[in-house]
């Protein structure tokens, strides 16, 4: 995920992206609990995305484009 694309899209497109992406890092947490997590590196990219979607909102919001 590129921060560029992400400042294309709109704050509901923003939103729905960081639901999504919180919800993968609760199903990645979980797999790790169990010892099901294939690809250990996938925590920390999530993690990076939620923190770029969360940076453009915050953006966004400063730029008076939310509402």
């Amino acid at each position: 995920m590129n921060a560029a694309d992400l400042r294309t899209k709109s704050v509901s497109e923003l939103k729905l992206e960081l639901h999504n992406l919180l919800r993968e890092r609760f199903n990645l947490g979980m797999q790790r609990g169990t010892g099901q997590l294939s690809r250990p590196d996938q925590i920390r990219k999530v993690r990076r995305d939620i923190a770029r979607v969360n940076t453009v909102l915050n953006e966004k919001s400063r730029a008076g484009e939310a509402s």
